[in-house]
């Protein structure tokens, strides 16, 4: 940050000077377009600068409360940092819409993440905080998390503010809605985090240290859903269903037609009903070797219990020839999974020292990056055999060749 946003400051006043009428023209027509969450985020973002203390919670009364007066205020004073604000929001967008035409025109689509809940500190709360559940002071009354489970001896405390479910359906849901149409602007695909929320959620007393002491409280299930498919259509979500579902997360799943998660790592820890393992795989699945929150297919081999190793090897019926990584994505290549997810970790045959996330710890994730002379032809050949072989990949027909006089297909030969 410290490095980058004098260089973006710099970046935004050069676009002041020097942004020709085209470009100023693109730059009007996207603050219009979207100004039902820009203008609250960067006058968030502008006072986050400008006030006292690290959270709007602290900030004076008049604007932690949005007093009309107050904010119409601090739009005139903070016009500038406003401007720089919705400049990089502008650039951004524009260079993600440029980047994920490119992939589009290669017939990749851009699979992205919503996820379910958003910090306390955010324009998002700031904004509507009569949506979630807060106090009189807008602290938080209780908190998002998971109790205890195998990531977590004492549960994930993630401190996220709740939503007021009631207030939402007043609204017909309509900010969730909102959200899921920027969403879709950017992706083609969503996964939509932590969905066994939509059907009951973890609620933690904010005084709480850890999640264990908390209680599941009923979310808003079928109408939230009804309610999102009436106003945008049937959406290209993927469930996130891990963890402590109980079958009322998986019926409301199915009832809406929702692919879900299966993990490879899970798949050896028990016998044969496993349901993780890839003859128990349903069609509308989406399988992963491992995702985000586990460790690399090395590491987890190299960390797993010797009969998780046993039960792997035995199901695969060798001793891991093709490498433990490469056996594990042809797993997933070959399960009647309609997707299958391989992290890069894996395709480069990497250990626990390229783990991208630890559930449970809030330092030192997210650090791993790739050179891009470690893609190698030698993986995108492995990669695509593998998608023809188990009919993940049709490749298209050549085209006919032109002639070189007028451009048409030669068919006298």
């Amino acid at each position: 940050m410290a490095w980058k946003m004098p260089l973006l400051k710099k970046a935004s006043l050069g676009f002041k000077e020097r942004a020709s009428s085209a470009v100023r023209s693109q730059f009007d027509a996207f603050c219009q377009a979207k100004a039902h969450w820009l203008e609250d985020y960067t006058l968030f973002m502008a006072l986050l600068d400008s006030q006292p203390g690290d959270m709007w919670t602290e900030w004076p009364t008049e604007l932690r409360d949005r007093h009309s007066d107050a904010l119409a205020q601090a739009r005139l004073e903070l016009a500038e940092q406003i401007g720089d604000q919705k400049f990089l929001q502008f650039e951004f967008f524009r260079q993600w819409k440029a980047l994920k035409d490119y992939a589009n025109t290669n017939d990749i689509q851009v699979f992205g993440d919503i996820p379910i809940y958003v910090s306390q500190n955010s324009a998002d709360v700031w904004a509507n905080p009569t949506l979630f559940q807060l106090d009189e002071n807008k602290e938080p009354i209780c908190v998002a998390g998971v109790p205890p489970d195998y990531f977590a001896e004492t549960g994930q405390r993630w401190g996220n503010p709740l939503y007021d479910w009631d207030a939402l359906e007043k609204t017909d849901f309509a900010w969730w809605i909102a959200r899921f149409r920027e969403c879709l602007d950017l992706v083609d695909l969503m996964r939509l985090d932590h969905f066994r929320a939509f059907d009951t959620y973890w609620s933690v007393p904010a005084e709480e240290e850890t999640a264990e002491n908390g209680t599941w409280i009923e979310g808003p299930k079928d109408k939230f859903f009804i309610a999102v498919r009436d106003a945008l259509g049937s959406l290209p979500i993927i469930a996130e269903d891990l963890g402590d579902i109980g079958p009322s997360v998986l019926e409301l799943r199915h009832r809406f037609g929702f692919p879900g998660m299966k993990i490879l790592h899970f798949a050896f820890g028990s016998d044969a009903n496993n349901p993780f393992l890839p003859f128990h795989i349903a069609p509308n699945s989406v399988v992963y070797t491992g995702t985000h929150d586990n460790d690399t297919t090395i590491g987890w081999h190299d960390s797993a219990s010797d009969y998780e190793r046993d039960r792997f090897h035995q199901y695969l019926g060798c001793s891991g020839a093709d490498g433990v990584a490469w056996d594990m994505i042809r797993l997933a290549m070959s399960s009647v999974a309609n997707q299958a997810i391989v992290p890069l970790q894996d395709v480069c045959s990497l250990g626990t020292n390229a783990r991208m996330n630890l559930p449970g710890t809030s330092e030192g994730n997210w650090r791993w990056r790739y050179r891009a002379e470690a893609l190698g032809t030698e993986y995108r050949d492995r990669l695509r055999n593998m998608a023809l072989i188990y009919g993940r990949y049709e490749p298209k027909p050549p085209k006919p060749e032109e002639s070189e006089s007028d451009g048409q297909s030669d068919r006298s030969e």
